[in-house]
């Protein structure tokens, strides 16, 4: 144990965006229960590149006694989150990469009163591959998980004719899903890309990771921003250029 910096987190401050994460190149912070957390100390070297990126002042930077910062546990500890995530693919049939309806095409007869405008399967940002076919070309909706449970109208005015990705930047690893949406982006020609969220502030963390996903690709893209309100309605609508 040695007396030098080390980054503080205040959780009562902490919305759990995720930015954060995204700043530390030695993934020293991960977002646990919605709350940014310190990894390991041997983790943090103490230069503080996540203070800058986070909108709630919610991270500082204190002298006390802590376990030195150790490069080469850093690296161990990054290869091994990078091979995690590889191997995190599709290992569950559940997640296989279906086509529901074809793009335009009426939906399937159905028991339901309302018809689902599905088409495709998995939905979530972690389980789909990059590669599934209902992503060429596709007009492409990041939906934040609770929009479609806000809005009573979800399916008819935004998901007819769109393929879709969902996931919580609140509760899931951002880099990861940054990750995920960049090689996306880079297997398919997109015709359109469409983010939609919550108005409540961790849910703006999707519109930051579309435009991580458009920077590591290199690629100037336009996508549309809307943001729900707690009832269900749709008070803003923006076009975000990166």
């Amino acid at each position: 144990m040695a007396l030098r910096s080390i980054v503080r987190i205040d959780e009562g401050k902490c919305n759990g965006c995720g930015q954060c994460a995204i700043a530390c190149a030695e993934g020293a912070i991960k977002i646990v229960n919605g709350k940014a957390k310190l990894v390991s100390e041997i983790y943090c070297d103490g230069l503080g590149a996540c203070i800058g990126r986070c909108p709630e002042d919610a991270i500082t930077i204190e002298q006390r006694e802590a376990a030195e910062f150790d490069e080469e546990a850093t690296k161990t500890h990054l290869a091994e989150q990078e091979k995690a995530q590889t191997q995190a693919a599709f290992v569950c049939p559940g997640t296989a990469a279906r086509r529901l309806r074809e793009k335009g095409g009426p939906a399937q007869a159905a028991a339901a009163a309302v018809p689902s405008e599905l088409g495709q399967w998995p939905v979530q940002l972690k389980l789909v591959s990059p590669h599934a076919p209902y992503f060429a070309n596709a007009d492409l909706l990041l939906v934040a998980d609770c929009v479609a449970f806000a809005m009573g109208d979800f399916h008819s005015r935004f998901l007819k004719g769109h393929s879709i990705a969902v996931g919580c930047p609140k509760l899931d690893d951002v880099q990861f899903y940054i990750e995920k949406l960049a090689a996306i982006l880079q297997a398919n020609k997109l015709s359109s890309l469409t983010v939609i969220h919550m108005e409540v502030p961790c849910c703006h963390g999707l519109t930051h990771i579309a435009r991580q996903a458009i920077v590591r690709n290199k690629i100037e893209m336009s996508f549309e921003d809307v943001t729900i309100d707690l009832q269900g309605n749709v008070s803003r609508t923006q076009t975000v250029r990166s």
